[in-house]
């Protein structure tokens, strides 16, 4: 098969520190590392001692047992430390699904492991969300859609680019999918911690069936891109598999991510993150909703419920890859089209900015 690029984030490579205002970004402005250390009452000078070595290829202990706290149930073995949720997402399909083999992808989502997927030669079953039912998962679709022969299962929660946080009962129905199946279930949860409307952290599918892939990153909810870092979370065994291919990858992030990482996931620090997420996602998606009711209903769409982003509808003689770049050559804005997402007359808005820059 042609080699499948991911038209996404080629396009933001190569604008989004061109342009005067970048809002195709999908997490909450990012944090300074003043800023983190502060809320650990330390200053950047205290790192000053700290040996660039290698950690340990899978994450420090320490980082391994906070991320673990946030899983209920899970140890420092069943984690697995990678350079952002984007290798996590790889190497969790080349270790899992070999050529040929069916997946089945609920979309819209991020595109990576759809791409992935495709590279690797899998035979893709897509399953989209209902635009129409405030995108609701169909169940239904789902259900058809899984055979005998589904090797894994891949959900993004909170949906990346809507926003949309599963239901108990649709998040029950993908479980029984997957073990009707017996097939791996890929949970995408970046965006978990950036609730925009309630308190409650959306629920993680770890835990609820014993072939889990739990996925999460700092980059999203937490503000932290620059530390790339990312995780699995799962079965030790299957965690430890994944680990033989990071080991031919990237072989370990930075020590300074993970000792940074460790600090950011602490009791101390972490709520202190998370208020700041959702004072960006509130403050900001009240400035976007005041705009976007003043522009005669060109746009529609459902407010997000998590995540820094919204995915609207518009009505104009344009296609969304078209607007993206006049908006880009002319008025140096960058935003995403639709059409990345295999929706068209969509665009993909971030809002969790600082106020001058929306």
């Amino acid at each position: 098969m042609p080699f499948q690029p991911f038209v996404m984030e080629q396009m933001m490579s190569e604008w989004e520190n061109v342009v005067d205002i970048n809002l195709s970004e999908s997490g909450v402005h990012p944090m300074t590392l003043g800023e983190l250390l502060a809320m650990d009452g330390r200053e950047a000078g205290d790192l000053a001692d700290m040996g660039l070595v290698y950690p340990q290829a899978n994450g420090t202990v320490e980082l391994r047992e906070a991320i673990a706290a946030m899983y209920p149930g899970a140890t420092a073995n069943d984690v697995l430390v990678t350079v952002g949720a984007a290798e996590a997402n790889y190497i969790a399909i080349n270790t899992f699904l070999e050529p040929g083999g069916e997946v089945v992808i609920v979309l819209p989502n991020y595109m990576q492991v759809w791409g992935v997927a495709k590279n690797r030669g899998c035979r893709v079953k897509e399953v989209y969300l209902d635009v129409e039912a405030d995108w609701a998962l169909d169940t239904a679709a789902l259900d058809a859609a899984v055979s005998a022969d589904t090797k894994m299962i891949c959900v993004v929660n909170p949906n990346n680019p809507t926003g949309r946080i599963m239901s108990e009962p649709e998040m029950d129905a993908v479980v029984v999918a997957a073990e009707r199946s017996g097939a791996w279930l890929l949970a995408d949860e970046v965006y978990r911690g950036a609730e925009r409307e309630r308190d409650e952290e959306t629920p993680s599918f770890y835990g609820r069936y014993d072939k889990v892939l739990a996925q999460g990153s700092m980059s999203k909810a937490y503000g932290l891109p620059g530390l790339r870092v990312g995780w699995t979370v799962g079965p030790a065994g299957a965690v430890a598999d994944m680990s033989r291919r990071h080991e031919y990858t990237t072989i370990a992030t930075t020590m300074l991510s993970n000792h940074l990482t460790a600090t950011a996931l602490s009791p101390k620090v972490r709520p202190q993150i998370l208020a700041r997420t959702k004072m960006l996602l509130k403050g900001g998606y009240g400035l976007l909703g005041e705009w976007l009711s003043e522009q005669d209903g060109v746009f529609t769409g459902t407010p997000p419920d998590a995540a820094a982003i919204t995915f609207l509808k518009y009505d104009l003689p344009i296609s969304s890859t078209d607007w993206m770049e006049q908006l880009r050559d002319e008025r140096s804005v960058l935003i995403v089209p639709g059409d990345h997402f295999g929706l068209e007359q969509h665009i993909r808005l971030s809002f969790a900015v600082p106020e001058p820059q929306l």
